[in-house]
């Protein structure tokens, strides 16, 4: 039989196949256009968060220039003088750096050891309850302190840490103490507080994320664990944690990155002059130092470098942690 082969093709593939391929491609072009226009609605809604997030988080980066100028208020970024690294090499001699990176590292740290594994627990052994009513009252109770500000738990805690506070009332009925302490009023009790009322008011919701994880597990595992003679905490450990382990994973590189995050609010409305040795942390001296003091280009230095440590910080743990359990954020 003669050779029916297109002559200038090596492959077989002729004027036909070709012409096929270029309709297979147009017809893929107009599918994906009419699924386009069937997603209308939503396709709107994810360009206005696309919009809001280009407007409010991507242009004002242009911002970040003025950590290497001397900017005033009066004329434009633009107009401002160049400085270079003047900020930087100032903030890093600066008699609060010490105070300020120890706290900071300090709260924050403790936060991640202490409150990180904590969800994770709380979420495991209340998916072991069996009483659907009692598991969703538990459930309501822990995460409805995340829907209140810190502006109001802050004035809750005010108001139980005071002299004539429950907390005083309490420990002085056990005799555990003979007189009132003024716990705000005290350096050495503030970071306990911060960590503790911290794990109080995110605790149940930072277990939503972990509950949804463990609802997908299949349950066929537990009961093959079961007919194996497995326990209850033999399943935690053997079956639950490993089935979520990728999403520990992924929370822990995210909680990892912001570490210098000592979260603001909840440190404003607690700090006082009294406590300030314990409670200046980044943020705190970001606030005061631009907002109050209106040196906005060494504020806006020192905002830059904790944004520096928190890329270096994610990349680190996202490689540890890719190299660990082959789980990464990219």
């Amino acid at each position: 039989m003669p050779n029916q082969l297109h002559p200038d093709s090596e492959t077989g593939v002729g004027p036909p196949m070709e012409h096929s391929v270029r309709n297979e491609k147009k017809l893929d072009r107009q599918r994906w256009f009419r699924r386009l226009y069937s997603q209308r609605h939503l396709q709107i809604m994810a360009l206005l968060g696309v919009a809001w997030m280009i407007v409010f988080n991507y242009i004002p980066m242009y911002g970040i220039i003025i950590a290497f100028k001397e900017f005033n208020i009066v004329k434009s970024i633009g107009e401002a003088p160049w400085v270079g690294l003047e900020h930087f090499k100032e903030f890093f001699s600066d008699d609060d750096f010490t105070t300020v990176m120890r706290n900071t590292l300090g709260i924050s740290l403790l936060k991640l050891f202490i409150g990180f594994p904590l969800p994770i627990i709380f979420a495991i052994f209340l998916n072991e309850i069996r009483s659907v009513r009692y598991k969703r009252t538990i459930q309501t109770i822990s995460y409805l302190p995340h829907f209140l500000s810190w502006v109001i738990l802050g004035g809750i805690l005010m108001t139980w840490l005071a002299d004539i506070g429950i907390i005083n009332k309490i420990l002085m009925a056990l005799h555990m103490i003979d007189e009132p302490i003024t716990y705000l009023a005290e350096p050495k009790y503030f970071w306990g507080i911060i960590i503790t009322s911290d794990i109080w008011k995110e605790l149940g919701w930072s277990a939503i994320i972990y509950l949804a994880a463990i609802a997908s597990i299949s349950p066929e595992m537990y009961e093959a664990s079961t007919i194996d003679g497995a326990g209850r905490f033999q399943k935690m450990w053997y079956i639950t944690l490993p089935s979520i382990k990728s999403t520990i994973s992924i929370l822990f590189i995210l909680a990892v990155g912001g570490v210098l995050n000592s979260n603001f609010d909840q440190i404003l409305v607690l700090r006082n002059t009294l406590n300030e040795s314990a409670s200046n942390v980044i943020d705190i001296f970001v606030y005061h130092t631009g907002i109050q003091n209106g040196r906005y280009s060494y504020a806006q230095a020192v905002s830059l470098f904790k944004s520096v440590i928190a890329i270096i910080l994610l990349l680190i743990a996202n490689k540890v942690t890719k190299k660990l359990n082959d789980t990464s954020l990219f």
